[in-house]
């Protein structure tokens, strides 16, 4: 016969028991109380009963972390009592228990109010509203944020299929918004229920510009430039991109204060990565001294309404890369090709990252292929031109006479 497993019920006891395989702990001190322990970290106190037969059944009192073990044994008492006096344990269900605690979306207003919108910037901040807005809110808000377990996200995660990339996003954000919940303690440590949850295989949409296309680009760029207006400044805007990797943000946001031609930078007080300053190569520098500015606008890419940015880029963009011949080429693929071409040219990845700006080195990393395909030309012409010596005809060595 099993031993049975005793220890005296309490939170520091609870917290610290673990188990590989389900296991309930029993009070050293009320006959009946336990504390069932799932290999997840799950912990639920129950009450073994006698009534029903010999072996009785087990009552769930609830869950650690909903209920605290004070509590838990407070109520495992009345249990107890009742079971000696003949009547129903009447226990309140785990289910109602847990439907006490906050909802999904509970945590997720949390989430948007006290790390999203003190933490992010606006563009990201977006992302994140639109992930919880369009997929989270809709399919789980509703639900108690203690129910949702590791089948019920894995669901969540295969009803978006039809979107790899937006599934994987959306569960990344669900695991964002409980792990906050947990630095909070609104839920215990160890609820989060997206973890191990396999990912969907992306395929990255990075595009990088050959010499041809390239060209073909500045043809296009050229013509739009000659139209003047607002197609004139959408060209301007492309040229920036192309020469100095920015992001679209950092060169749709610039203002000419930001602007130093002198020293040839730009020192930009808000990027997606805090305050930095862009070195300004003369091709660059040239495309802004020879930019007209606009009247009352402090922009240097302005928009139709006074004293705004330009919004309409993409707009604008769509029908650059049709007249070049660039149908699938997105705006960021401007940035993609600089990185790839400063690889090209023998610049290390720290370099790429200051270049782009990044503030982790992860992010560079993933040009990590283009600098080994770099190194595997490089290595290409050097063997090319060692063999080309090697088999080229030449005189013997000289001997000396006599």
């Amino acid at each position: 016969m099993a031993r049975l497993r005793r220890t005296t019920i309490s939170r520091r006891t609870v917290e610290a028991l673990t188990a590989e395989k389900d296991t309930v702990f029993w009070d050293s001190e009320l006959l009946g109380f336990g504390v069932r322990v799932y290999p997840t970290g799950r912990k639920v106190y129950v009450v073994q009963t006698r009534a029903g037969g010999r072996n009785g059944k087990r009552v769930t009192v609830g869950r650690h972390g909903v209920i605290s073990a004070e509590e838990a044994r407070r109520r495992a008492a009345l249990i107890v009592a009742r079971i000696k006096a003949g009547e129903a344990p009447v226990p309140e269900p785990m289910a109602v228990t847990e439907a006490k605690g906050p909802t999904v979306a509970d945590l997720a207003e949390l989430y948007l109010k006290e790390v999203v919108a003190v933490r992010l910037k606006e563009s990201s901040a977006r992302s994140y509203r639109y992930a919880i807005d369009r997929h989270i809110l809709p399919r789980l808000g509703g639900r108690p944020a203690l129910a949702l377990d590791h089948a019920a996200v894995s669901a969540f995660h295969h009803s978006l299929a039809r979107t790899p990339s937006a599934a994987n996003r959306a569960v990344e954000m669900l695991s964002r918004i409980y792990r906050a919940a947990e630095e909070r303690e609104l839920v215990p440590e160890g609820s989060n229920p997206c973890r191990q949850i396999a990912k969907n295989r992306q395929r990255r949409h990075e595009r990088f510009l050959t010499d041809a296309e390239f060209r073909r680009l500045g043809r296009a760029l050229d013509e739009a430039q000659a139209g003047g207006g607002a197609f004139m400044y959408a060209a301007l805007a492309i040229r920036l991109l192309l020469l100095t990797g920015c992001r679209k943000s950092e060169i749709l946001t610039l203002r000419w204060e930001h602007v130093d031609l002198e020293a040839r930078e730009m020192r930009l007080p808000d990027t997606k990565t805090g305050p930095r300053t862009v070195q300004l190569s003369p091709a660059a520098a040239a495309v802004l001294a020879g930019m007209p500015r606009a009247d009352g606008n402090p922009h240097v890419i302005p928009g139709a309404l006074n004293g705004n940015a330009m919004t309409g880029l993409q707009r604008h963009w769509v029908k650059i890369r049709e007249r070049a011949g660039l149908e699938k080429m997105r705006l960021h693929d401007c940035r993609h090709s600089f990185a790839s071409r400063a690889l090209a040219l023998g610049e290390g990845l720290p370099m790429i990252g200051r270049l782009l700006g990044h503030s982790q080195v992860q992010t560079t990393a993933r040009y990590a292929h283009l600098a080994r395909e770099s190194v595997h030309e490089a290595a290409r012409r050097v063997s090319d031109r060692i063999e080309a010596g090697l088999y080229r005809d030449c005189p013997g060595p000289a001997t000396a006479e006599g």
